[in-house]
């Protein structure tokens, strides 16, 4: 074989450990200005304190020293450590050095039982504000998801485990705002919990930060089919959608209902049942189809006689195309768990204390909400439905060099960054961004 037209590698090439003032974390000059805009840290400073040993950081710094992790992709604190070295890092985010990981997890610690009510206040704030100026009626969309752990943690427990069967885990409880992706609330309980007794306390919380000019919405997954919490709804007034197990009783109906095409291959038909110890009738939806010759996620529902069959019970007025069609819209928020495991480390259990994970549970929602606020507020619109991935990918895992021509700080950017308009973009919008907290103490 002839070789002479293959290109080498480079010959003699010198490795040296001495440039200054590199990062591979130029763009997150971006995350730092939008908290600025918002105010954020100084939030931080007035309601969230206690306590500290080690006065060399503030409690608001070091609550953000833990925040850029999650936002920046290191999936635990310890992969942190690179950040300890990084003096432009620092520098773009106002830091004054970086905490190495055991000193962020003695303030877990320390934060779960003195600070996590303040950052609860704090996220609030930010939460009413920023759904204050939601125009369609408010959607909320309840889900539940399984967290496996991997040693000893405590309050972890054996419990429905669909993908580890057998290994202890937490359940998180979650509610999200269906036009918004917002996180309403949250909360980590044992594996072995059930969802009906936490969810009431977690919807109470969670309403207040909805305008309430209109009717409320709910939808939830097969977990929260009861009728005690379907009662508990009605006496608020919310209008829900939920899934029914089908039950003996369910099944016999099925096969003797009127279906009517409502489009291709899609029957729909309706009856109203008082399951045994509801207090009352309720109206069901049905939707027939098809069974579909590859297998799909939808197999799980009920098949008979070459069917399958999916059954909502609904408070709604609407024919069952438009039910069907509004409740298969919460699958957003399945994508949403997703990506706060894949994306925002949701399931990387960072502690031994249950407390202290609950607290960095919440830091995670926060995170997600501030990137969701940072694309809808400031992201160029290219980019505000991108997920976290591709944001860190286009803006904020940005290779920079700062200098200083004339003692002017510059962060210089690669010449060959691919994105420098989504960039400057982003940039612009940040600065003509005024705080959603005036004023507030």
């Amino acid at each position: 074989m002839n070789f002479a037209g293959v290109r080498r590698g480079p010959r003699n090439l010198r490795i040296r450990f001495d440039a200054d003032a590199l990062t591979h974390y130029g763009g997150a000059i971006l995350v730092h200005e939008f908290l600025q805009r918002i105010g954020l840290r100084a939030q931080l400073w007035r309601h969230v304190r206690f306590s500290q040993r080690n006065n060399r950081y503030r409690i608001s710094e070091t609550l953000l020293a833990i925040l850029y992790p999650i936002i920046l992709g290191m999936e635990r604190l310890e992969a942190s450590e690179p950040l300890k070295h990084n003096g432009v890092f620092q520098y773009l985010t106002g830091l004054p050095g970086y905490p190495d990981p055991t000193s962020l997890r003695r303030f877990l610690r320390r934060f779960a039982e003195a600070g996590r009510a303040g950052l609860l206040r704090v996220h609030d704030r930010y939460q009413q504000a920023m759904l204050a100026p939601l125009r369609p009626q408010p959607i909320v969309d309840l889900d539940a998801s399984v967290l496996t752990v991997y040693g000893r943690q405590q309050k972890s427990a054996v419990g429905y485990n669909p993908r580890k069967r057998g290994r202890p885990s937490y359940l998180a409880v979650l509610c999200f705002e269906g036009h918004t992706r917002d996180a309403l609330e949250g909360a980590l309980h044992p594996g072995n919990a059930h969802v009906l007794p936490v969810i009431r306390p977690m919807i109470e919380r969670a309403l207040p930060k909805l305008p309430r000019s209109k009717p409320l919405r709910m939808r939830a997954d097969a977990a929260f089919y009861d009728g005690d919490f379907i009662h508990w709804l009605e006496a608020r007034r919310v209008h829900y959608v939920i899934p029914a197990r089908v039950t003996t009783p369910i099944k016999y109906r099925l096969g003797g209902l009127r279906y009517g095409r409502v489009r291709r291959d899609v029957w729909a038909a309706e009856f109203r049942y008082q399951p045994m110890g509801w207090d009352q009738a309720r109206r069901f939806v049905v939707i027939r189809r098809p069974v579909p010759e590859e297998p799909s996620a939808q197999l799980h529902l009920f098949q008979m006689k070459g069917y399958v069959y999916q059954v909502l019970v609904t408070s709604m007025p609407w024919t069952p195309w438009r039910i069907w069609q509004f409740y298969n819209d919460r699958s957003h928020a399945e994508l949403v768990i997703r990506e706060l495991k894949a994306a925002y480390a949701l399931d990387k259990i960072p502690m031994h204390e249950f407390a202290s994970n609950e607290a960095f549970f919440q830091l995670v929602l926060l995170a997600y909400n501030l990137l969701g606020w940072f694309k809808r507020l400031c992201a160029p619109p290219s980019l505000q439905r991108a997920t976290l991935q591709r944001l860190r990918r286009q803006l904020f895992l940005a290779p920079a060099q700062l200098v200083r021509p004339q003692g002017r700080p510059v962060l210089r950017l690669a010449r060959a960054y691919p994105f420098p308009e989504l960039f400057r973009e982003a940039l612009r919008q940040i600065h003509r961004l005024k705080s959603p907290l005036p004023n507030q103490v």
